[in-house]
């Protein structure tokens, strides 16, 4: 293990900078939290693409470097700290675990980025919040100023993650039934992938931290619908307390009716997506066009999310053919079952 603390540089608005420090505490991985923003980040080594969170640890040479992409980080973590791991040992439900991370990270935060910024009371409490947690002691006249152009900025930013006048209903659908998916199966379970955490929670609590606790549109969604998933949110804050066992682990040949269920709603929203950037992307088009759920899906290709199906295909390929078999019979009638047709 590393003889230094890690640091991670991220915001309290960016739900991958929380789903990261989240897996630090709980793998009890020391590590400094800073602020982006913070006379404390000033001086450190900045990535290419200045996206949160960003890790700070020593390179190949020896050099303090940023690294940034929360699901590689974590895998690297892995290798890198032994004990209490967030990837489970059977190998079908590791690749279950990645899935449904992706789908947390780049399906559920179109959520995300859509009720902060297309309600004008979420628009408001962004442009008053956001820029205070950067740096609070800012004058009050450049707070405004700068809130005003951050909105401003965002909300222009909107149709690239999907949201627009079309999309909408598929987006707050989608949304409400995550919301009672999750809550059907932490009525069971402590987590999606049994009795500890795996990095899919983390991805799915780092969405919800904004969407359950502190966007009010889809905040009051869930504090009436689904309090147990509040309160769950709360909980993955820190699990640095919470004892892991290898029997904590749900195999996959006892997966319950409820897993299936979080992975149908994958399949339903964000294969079809999925698919269809590709698509988009293989032949150049301007628009990805498709029918998510029986409405239409209308937005600008996403290349990050094109090298996200590569990768899910090439993970879903290099399985041993019967923990491809196992993943696949977990898959089955779902709808994730297309990505990985032939």
């Amino acid at each position: 293990m590393p003889d230094h603390p890690l640091r991670i540089v991220g915001a309290q608005g960016s739900p991958y900078s929380r789903k990261l420090r989240a897996v630090l505490r709980y793998r009890r991985i020391p590590h400094a939290w800073i602020n982006q923003g913070s006379p404390e980040s000033d001086g450190l080594p900045r990535p290419k693409v200045q996206l949160l969170p960003q890790l700070i640890a020593p390179g190949a040479g020896g050099l303090l470097e940023a690294r940034t992409d929360s699901s590689p980080l974590i895998r690297a973590l892995e290798s890198d700290y032994e004990g209490r791991s967030v990837v489970p040992p059977h190998a079908a439900m590791a690749f279950v675990d990645a899935l449904l991370e992706d789908y947390a990270d780049e399906w559920l935060t179109k959520a995300m980025f859509h009720y902060r910024w297309a309600f004008s009371d979420d628009v408001a409490n962004a442009a008053a919040i956001l820029p205070r947690w950067f740096r609070p002691n800012q004058p009050e006249e450049e707070a405004v100023r700068n809130g005003e152009m951050f909105a401003q900025r965002q909300v222009g930013r909107l149709g690239v993650v999907g949201s627009n006048p079309t999309t909408a209903p598929v987006i707050e659908e989608s949304y409400r039934r995550l919301l009672r998916l999750l809550d059907a199966h932490l009525t069971h379970f402590r987590f999606v992938l049994g009795a500890r955490p795996a990095a899919c929670d983390f991805a799915l609590f780092g969405q919800l931290t904004q969407l359950v606790a502190f966007d009010p549109t889809p905040m009051a969604i869930a504090r009436r619908a689904t309090p147990r998933v509040v309160a769950w949110v709360d909980i993955v804050e820190d699990l640095s307390g919470l004892e892991p066992d290898d029997i904590d682990w749900t195999p996959p040949e006892s997966a319950p009716e409820t897993l299936r269920a979080l992975l149908a709603e994958v399949g339903r929203v964000y294969v079809p997506f999925l698919l269809a950037n590709a698509a988009a992307l293989e032949r150049q088009a301007e628009q990805v066009e498709c029918v998510i759920d029986g409405r239409p899906w209308v937005q600008r290709p996403f290349p990050y999310q094109g090298k996200c199906l590569r990768w899910l295909r090439e993970a879903h390929a290099a399985l041993s053919p019967d923990d491809r078999h196992a993943a696949d019979a977990l898959l089955a009638g779902t709808g994730c079952e297309r990505l990985f047709a032939d």
